[in-house]
């Protein structure tokens, strides 16, 4: 389930193409309930995030491939549902790109794909 290509994604956005926070394609997000009245008032993308983020906690790249929504667009949604409470973004930051605990999870994705 792709993104409807008709749908430029300024207008998914509200036209902002940047976030207030920094969140990186490694970033973890995660939903601990599920609101299926809330989700029914979201976007199709947002809705489709939400769900996908409610079945575990995944980074911004793994939702954004998932749901079939650019990157960019990922972020500003996430963002949105982060601050209306839908959302849980995890605060875990990486020291480097060669952390291990950064390796081992592009390791682990990795095998999945495998």
């Amino acid at each position: 389930m792709t993104a409807n290509p008709w749908v430029r994604p300024y207008v998914l956005t509200g036209g902002r193409t940047r976030t207030r926070h920094q969140l990186y394609v490694h970033t973890l997000v995660s939903a601990s309930r599920f609101d299926p009245g809330a989700a029914a008032r979201l976007s199709p993308e947002a809705r489709r995030l939400y769900e996908r983020a409610h079945s575990g906690a995944q980074s911004i790249a793994e939702l954004s491939a998932h749901c079939g929504v650019s990157l960019g667009v990922t972020r500003v949604l996430l963002e949105d549902l982060a601050a209306s409470g839908y959302v849980r973004v995890n605060d875990e930051t990486y020291e480097s790109p060669y952390d291990h605990r950064l390796l081992k999870r592009v390791i682990d994705g990795l095998r999945e794909l495998a």
